[in-house]
């Protein structure tokens, strides 16, 4: 799920909005902007559609994808994927609220691009309580910091996702075959402690981080992608190729896991931090609510797909990622490290927007014979915040739930129905509309604080150690 968090000043291809006779902004039937009311200058130099979806649908899908046969489990067989159907569906509309809300501040205010923190800021001085219009600026700082928290949490998530894999694919070193289909049971070679996986990549990280240009880090997105599609196309064949018997599943889980489930969940839909910013770059962004529902839908359905698939192949054996389920044999062996290398490309990526965010307001601070290298001490200092963090927290699946629960729940499903009601309120809005916005903000609500709660306590617990890996 990379994002990156744009200002408007960040574009030559600036937008312009048109106004009607009265001189306020037109609006389709269906809460966006109409067509005639977004047109945009430079439009050579913006994406196509279909660029536009890609970037979509790739900027979903991370290591959040790989957990979610866990999370189904979670849930149960049944509930598992008719919920993640639910939250796909919850989330696409928020997204949808958010590129509303800011067509219309677009419109309101003039502006070639709004982004999320804008959004809700703009949002607090429309709404009708004095106090809110006063502190609307908190609005912007709320958002940065969720970022800030969303991101660096997906980069512990990296840290413990590369450390896993590694260390499975060394402790299985010696008896790794040529042969995929084997049921035996593996004996892992001992190694290292995982936290010492998480050390030793701590240097390369550092070294990554500091490429700022964003032109040499499409170069690794571009390598990242390719690996992480290679090994997706693997895994879904090997899943297909052999489910056994789902009867001894359960339909609906505990509910005491299901708190892990939604957190988990959220960890993976949440997208809504590449939606303006990639409709701004488009070159017809009229287009943009079209591509939205199409695209999540496609993300929708390969998480539901793998989720379940991944479940019933592997059932009470499926570990925190998927492919740590993955048999010993080269092949699949390859595949781990694919993916690996993909996800610690995406590193500096995900990296990028926190560092955006913190790092050039702490350089303007110093004399410019300082700024490089007070720049370089910030990005080491964070990479060995999130590579802390995920040390003291070596949990995959713990970590990718806590980190879902507590920031990510609050992007896509508290905020965005919040937005609409102070955008829209003071011109009016349907209270079926309103009670609709605090329903789904009080669920994302619960889930934050269960959500949090249930991943806390798990992390609290501490999990059984095995040494033995079966093959099913």
């Amino acid at each position: 799920m990379s994002t990156r968090r744009l200002r408007s000043e960040d574009y030559k291809d600036y937008s312009s909005t048109e106004a009607t006779p009265d001189g306020s902004p037109t609006e389709g039937r269906n809460g966006f902007a109409s067509p005639e009311s977004y047109q945009r200058f430079g439009e050579s130099n913006g994406t196509t559609w279909f660029q536009t979806l890609i970037h979509l649908v790739k900027g979903n899908i991370g290591t959040g994808l790989l957990g979610l046969p866990l999370a189904v489990k979670n849930a149960g067989i049944v509930l598992g994927p008719l919920s993640l159907l639910v939250m796909g569906i919850a989330a696409v509309h928020c997204m949808g609220i958010l590129v509303k809300c800011a067509h219309h501040f677009c419109n309101k205010y003039q502006r070639p691009f709004v982004d999320y923190g804008d959004a809700v800021m703009y949002g607090l001085e429309a709404s009708p309580s004095a106090w809110l219009r006063t502190h609307a600026i908190w609005g912007r700082y709320i958002v940065g910091f969720f970022l800030i928290l969303t991101q660096l949490g997906f980069c512990c998530v990296y840290f413990v996702f590369l450390a896993d894999n590694l260390k499975q694919v060394i402790s299985a070193a010696n008896g790794t075959t040529n042969d995929c289909h084997s049921n035996k049971t593996t004996v892992l070679t001992p190694t290292m402690d995982s936290r010492l996986f998480i050390l030793s990549l701590l240097p390369f990280l550092v070294l990554l981080v500091y490429i700022q240009n964003l032109k040499f880090l499409s170069i690794f997105s571009m390598l990242a992608n390719l690996a992480m599609l290679s090994s997706l196309i693997m895994i879904n064949w090997y899943i297909i190729t052999s489910i056994p018997d789902p009867s001894n599943l359960p339909l609906v889980a505990g509910w005491k896991t299901y708190p892990l489930f939604f957190g988990t969940a959220i960890f993976a839909f949440e997208g809504i931090g590449v939606v303006l910013p990639l409709e701004n770059k488009m070159k017809n962004p009229r287009h943009f609510p079209v591509i939205l529902y199409v695209g999540m839908a496609i993300v929708t359905v390969l998480y539901i797909s793998l989720g379940t698939l991944g479940y019933l192949r592997f059932g009470a054996n499926i570990q925190a990622s998927i492919t740590l389920n993955l048999p010993d044999c080269w092949l699949y062996q390859s595949v781990k490290l694919l993916y690996s290398i993909g996800i610690f490309f995406t590193y500096a990526l995900q990296f990028y927007v926190p560092a955006e965010i913190i790092v050039p307001g702490a350089v303007s601070q110093v004399p410019e014979r300082w700024a490089l290298w007070v720049n370089l001490l910030l990005r080491t200092c964070l990479v060995c915040v999130t590579c802390l963090l995920a040390i003291l927290i070596p949990r995959l699946d713990i970590v990718i739930s806590l980190v879902g629960s507590v920031s990510s729940s609050a992007l896509a499903l508290i905020i965005p129905p919040l937005l609409e009601i102070t955008t829209y309120y003071a011109d009016g809005i349907h209270p079926v509309t309103i009670a609709k916005d605090f329903l789904i903000s009080i669920l994302g609500l619960a889930g934050f604080v269960v959500g949090t709660y249930e991943s806390l306590w798990a992390l609290a617990t501490p999990p059984i150690a095995n040494t033995t890996r079966a093959l099913v």
